[in-house]
Parts: structure tokens; C-alpha cells; sequence
């Protein structure tokens, strides 16, 4: 082994330790530094167009695109969190307290179905919905119990909270300032060919204004539009379903429809059927139509997968990264694929803004 060979193997073996000792020292904050760089992807494009008004004054520039940011995307947010905390503790109360008889609605639901559909549920063992309905009660229970819980540990870290909310802060406005300097500082320290690394460039920077400009405008869109209709129509707690709604809006395939479906059922079945119609079509032409109009508009037809691996990786990054999980999840799906898509030199074509990369 020759002096060159050696010395570059030493200098690897130390680049590989202090990279998992950076990383390893920035676990604890890498929720804060992941929005922030995911933020500052999704308004660099307005801080350049402001860098061009201003006349390249960066600073100025970067702190009002911040102040945008914080209006539109984070202070909304905030309010949102502080309004949930209150009625879930509010919904943990009337649940404990009887207010809401889960029970009593269950029975009052089987009291009204048709024989055929008692026979139908007797064929599966169903037949006697009063176990069911203990079970229900005590599953509604559970679950208001849990996020009761998650908003007694949201106070206790409050402290957490606001220091990985101004780290991310202050961090997003570097971000912001400095993200191209830094890109290409990365670009050109990752040994790849150039155009691989515009292509992975790419990818992500689409992946996460996908993520939070379009899956997330829409599921706040469907979220609040359920949430309305629930108040318009007397439902107990519309803020939580809204919140409810707004995560599984997040989620391909299945959707807010989780949520409103078997209430527009229980409106029928209860004899309530103008309820039950205007929830139905409400939730058909409108709360499921935001998808197919506003998805194309903010995220664009080329940018996505498909639905069954978006299903997969939200969920699988959900459960180990948390609320985080429903980008990061997609995130690592798309560079796994433009990753093998590149390792097997099938790759698809990406408009660039001043070329192609051709196939």
C-alpha cells in the first residue's frame, strides 16, 4: 500500500466518523431543520423575484420572504395546534363524562337497520351489536384518552417546542439567503456525473414542493371544507373531524372520505336524510373534487407516483418520523426511485428550465 493510497483511505475513514458525529448532534433538532430547509425550497422562488425588486438587497429581501413564510405557512399552523389542543381536551371531557354516549348512538344505529342487514351481520357473528357497542364506547374512549394525553405531553414540552421553533427560524432565514451558494457547495462535493446530480437535484426540490405546496394545501383545503359542513350540520367537536380530516386528506386512495362517509350513513340511517344528502353530495362534489382540480394546479401532472407507493411511504414515514413522515416518506420513495432509475440508466426525461436531461 503506497503513501497516496493510504493517506486517502485515512482521510475517508475521517470523513465517514465526523459526518455520523455532525449528523449524530443534529438528531435532536431534525425536525426543525428539516422544515427549514423544506420551507426555504418553497419560498426561494419568492425571494428571488424580490431579490430583483429590491434590486439585490439580499438581506431585505430574505426578511420579508421570512415574514411571508411565517404569515402563510407557520402562524396559521400555530393557531390551528392551540384551537385542536382545546377541543380535544374538551372532547376527552364530554366522553368521559357521558356527554357523548358513543353506546347510545351505536344502539340507536342498530335499532334502525333493515332485517336483511341483521341477517347479514348475524352471518359474520354481528348479530348482537352489544359488545360492540362497549367496545365502541371504550375504543372512543381510548382514543380521546390518547390524544388528551399527546396534548398533556405537547405542554410539557413547550419549551422543546419553542426552541426548535425559532432554530428553525433562524435557520430557514439562512437558508433562504444562502440556499443556492449552498447547493452548489453540495453539488460539487457529491462525486457523481453532473448530470446525475442535476437530475437528484431535481427530483427533490419537486418531491417537497409537491409534499407541502400541493399535499398539503389540499388536505387543509379538504380539512376546513369538512370542518364546515360539520359545523353547518350541528356536529359535535367540527374542529377536531377538520384536523382528522386534513391528516387523512394527506393519504391517497382513502382520504377525509374516512371520516364523513360513515357520518352521511348515520344521517340516513337515523332518519335524518337531508343531513345525510347534503353531507353525501358535499363530500362527493366538493371535499373529493379538491383533489382533481387543485392537485394539478399547485404540485403538475409529472411529478407523481403512484398512489399505492405513496400510500406506503407516507404511512412507513409517518411511523417513524412522525407528522414529518408524510414528506420525508415520499421524499426517500422518489430518490429511491430516480436512484435505481440511474443505476439501471432508465431514466425518465425532466424538463429543466434551459435544457433537457434526455433518457
Amino acid at each position: 500500500m503506497n503513501e497516496t493510497s493510504l493517506q486517502r483511505k485515512t482521510l475517508l475513514l475521517l470523513l465517514a466518523f465526523v459526518t455520523i458525529a455532525f449528523i449524530w448532534i443534529l438528531i435532536p433538532f431534525y425536525g426543525a431543520i428539516f422544515w427549514a430547509v423544506a420551507l426555504g425550497i418553497l419560498f426561494a422562488p419568492l425571494q428571488r423575484k424580490l431579490l430583483l425588486k429590491f434590486k439585490g438587497r439580499r438581506n431585505l429581501a430574505t426578511f420579508i420572504t421570512l415574514i411571508a413564510c411565517t404569515l402563510i405557512a407557520i402562524l396559521p399552523v400555530i393557531i390551528t395546534t392551540t384551537l385542536l389542543v382545546q377541543e380535544v381536551a374538551t372532547l376527552y371531557s364530554d366522553v368521559q363524562s357521558g356527554k357523548i354516549n358513543v353506546a347510545l348512538y351505536v344502539a340507536q344505529l342498530q335499532s334502525l337497520l333493515p332485517r336483511q342487514a341483521m341477517e347479514w351481520l348475524d352471518q359474520f357473528g354481528l348479530s348482537s351489536l352489544d359488545g360492540i357497542s362497549d367496545k365502541v364506547a371504550k375504543g372512543a374512549l381510548e382514543g380521546s384518552q390518547f390524544f388528551a394525553t399527546q396534548v398533556f405531553n405537547f405542554g410539557q414540552s413547550t419549551f422543546d417546542l419553542v426552541v426548535g421553533f425559532f432554530i428553525m427560524l433562524y435557520l430557514l432565514y439562512f437558508f433562504i439567503r444562502d440556499g443556492q451558494s449552498m447547493v452548489r457547495l453540495i453539488r460539487n462535493a457529491v462525486p457523481m456525473a453532473e448530470q446525475h446530480k442535476r437530475l437528484l437535484q431535481i427530483k427533490l426540490r419537486r418531491v417537497v414542493r409537491a409534499s407541502v405546496k400541493g399535499n398539503l394545501a389540499v388536505a387543509v383545503v379538504q380539512g376546513a371544507l369538512g370542518g364546515i359542513i360539520f359545523w353547518i350540520l350541528g356536529i359535535q367537536s367540527s374542529l377536531f373531524w377538520a384536523v382528522l380530516m386534513m391528516f387523512l386528506s394527506l393519504l391517497p386512495a382513502v382520504g377525509a372520505g374516512i371520516v364523513w362517509a360513515p357520518v352521511a350513513v348515520y344521517f340516513f340511517a337515523s332518519g335524518m336524510v337531508w343531513q345525510g344528502v347534503v353531507l353525501s353530495l358535499f363530500g362527493v362534489f366538493v371535499i373529493g373534487m379538491v383533489d382533481n382540480v387543485l392537485r394539478p394546479i399547485l404540485v403538475g401532472k409529472d411529478t407523481k407516483m403512484p398512489d399505492f407507493l405513496i400510500l406506503i411511504s407516507t404511512l412507513g414515514g409517518m411511523a417513524i418520523f412522525g407528522l414529518n413522515g408524510f414528506v420525508i416518506g415520499p421524499l426517500i420513495a422518489a430518490l429511491f426511485l430516480s436512484s435505481w432509475g440511474l443505476f439501471s440508466g432508465t431514466r425518465r426525461k425532466v424538463r429543466l428550465p434551459a435544457d433537457r436531461i434526455q433518457h
